[in-house]
């Protein structure tokens, strides 16, 4: 029979002797593993919190507290010894963070490392290049960002610089009495508020004609006058909101002149816009004009020339004022011939919308003396013009209209006419043509037979035709017999 201690001797050969060498080897192989496993999911840190983001290697959650980085004077910072890509301290003796580039092997201050070239943030007059001569002359080619709203006590010649803001409400130039911008030269403004109280905004004058100036994203408001910009080679103006300003704006002898989306609030006084002088181009499309108590909108009569085009298209007119202080010489128009006009609040004035006519206001007794038979002549008797819009009867000319619209289109023409011969005893064929610039239109001819004992009758004619600048209509008659001559009585020719 066993005894207890057979019983643990047993023990020691079947646990000790054999299976503990093999718990050993094998706890060699589980704890690296573990090891390794342990490595492996806490690759991830979170410090005050337990689910670090799966995105970071390090997150760091608090509520009270910041996390500081190394604290260095700059000495020490500049000591370190081959200072990694990226490694971040904070410079106690600048009081600012410094980070390494070890492309330009320097420290570089955070914020200071990617800024614009030609940059200046305006908070305050002192920003800008010092006053001269009475003025402030920017920097060529550099931006100026207002911030905030900066009072001026000098005007600013651009000077072919940039000056923007980032919201046009909040970033405003103010001169209290005062000129804005002086000087003859171009530059570039936007998102800014112009204000002028009791004084100018605008007073540029390009003598050269060769300067360029863009206005766009703007508020010019409660100034004593909007000011004048002339001489410029271009001037575009975008968006743009007038309001309250006592007097208006004046352009003049510019080239190019394009004004897009300009509103004007009926709290402005005034002529809105003065234009006066020689231009190439004038181009004024969108936006509106609300013209309650100022003088007028717009004020055309001082253009000398206008070489190219004049455009004015889709502006709203409205408040019940003055909306043109024009120089057409057609009644109930207000443009001349330059311009195409198509605004809601005042008449179309384009050329497609060009007419005309001619009439007798009595009875005609001129007699037309046909020299060959079957060779027309031209009409004879005193012609009244009608209503004239881009036509005239060429300085009183009887029996003719001229176009005077400046684009080729095609034309209607009607006419209508009674014709009496001067003896009844025969059989005679009567003509009536139109000629265009003195040369017959074959398509537009009304042809009658006169029977023995008949001495009257009506003629229509109806066509089309094509006309371009200062080219004219007349009618002719002809007769198949020059002894019995025709007399046209009532007649009147409309082109439209």
């Amino acid at each position: 029979m066993a005894t207890k201690s057979t019983y643990f001797d047993l023990y020691n050969v079947i646990f000790i002797d054999i299976y503990y060498p093999r718990l050993m080897n094998l706890r060699s192989i589980i704890i690296p593993f573990l090891f390794f496993s342990l490595l492996s999911v806490n690759a991830q840190v979170g410090i005050g919190t337990t689910s670090p983001d799966a995105s970071s290697a390090v997150d760091i959650s608090s509520t009270d507290k910041g996390m500081l980085t190394p604290r260095l004077t700059t000495a020490q910072r500049t000591a370190i010894v081959n200072p990694a890509e990226g490694l971040l301290v904070y410079d106690t003796d600048a009081d600012a963070f410094y980070y390494y580039d070890t492309t330009s092997s320097s420290w570089i201050t955070i914020g200071s490392g990617k800024t614009r070239d030609n940059y200046v943030l305006v908070k305050s007059e002192a920003d800008l290049p010092a006053p001269a001569a009475g003025k402030i002359t920017l920097d060529t080619n550099v931006l100026y960002e207002i911030n905030g709203l900066v009072t001026l006590s000098n005007p600013i010649e651009l000077n072919g610089a940039y000056m923007i803001g980032l919201d046009t409400n909040e970033d405003i130039l103010v001169s209290a009495g005062g000129t804005i911008f002086t000087g003859s030269t171009g530059g570039s403004l936007r998102n800014l508020t112009l204000t002028a109280p009791g004084g100018t905004v605008f007073n540029l004058n390009d003598m050269s004609g060769t300067e360029n100036l863009v206005i766009q994203s703007m508020i010019i408001a409660n100034s004593g006058s909007i000011g004048s910009i002339q001489g410029y080679n271009l001037v575009f103006m975008n968006i743009i909101q007038f309001s309250g300003n006592t007097a208006g704006i004046t352009y003049s002898n510019i080239t190019d002149l394009l004004l897009n989306n300009l509103g004007w609030l009926s709290n402005n006084g005034g002529v809105y816009e003065t234009f006066t002088g020689t231009f190439a181009l004038i181009e004024k499309v969108s936006g509106f004009s609300n013209v309650v108590g100022a003088t007028a909108a717009m004020d055309v009569t001082g253009i000398t020339s206008i070489t190219d085009d004049a455009v004015l298209a889709s502006v709203v007119f409205s408040g019940g004022g003055t909306y043109v202080i024009g120089n057409s010489p057609y009644t109930g128009f207000n443009f001349t011939n330059n311009w195409t006009v198509n605004c809601p609040g005042i008449p179309e004035e384009t050329d497609k919308v060009a007419t005309g006519y001619i009439y007798f206001s009595a009875e005609n007794n001129v007699t037309t003396n046909v020299i060959t038979d079957n060779v027309p002549v031209k009409m004879q008797g005193t012609t009244t013009a009608g209503q004239f819009f881009r036509m005239d009867d060429d300085s009183g000319t009887n029996n003719r209209i001229k176009y005077t619209g400046l684009k080729p289109r095609n034309f209607t023409v009607s006419c209508s006419a009674t014709v009496e011969r001067s003896s009844n005893g025969s059989r005679n064929v009567y003509s009536l043509i139109i000629y265009k610039n003195g040369s017959m239109i074959p398509s537009i001819v009304s042809e009658q037979t006169f029977e023995n004992g008949v001495s009257k009758s009506n003629f229509n004619l109806l066509g089309v035709l094509s006309m371009a600048n200062n080219d004219y209509i007349e009618v002719y008659v002809s007769t198949d017999n020059r002894n019995i001559d025709p007399t046209v009585k009532r007649f009147n020719l409309v082109l439209y």
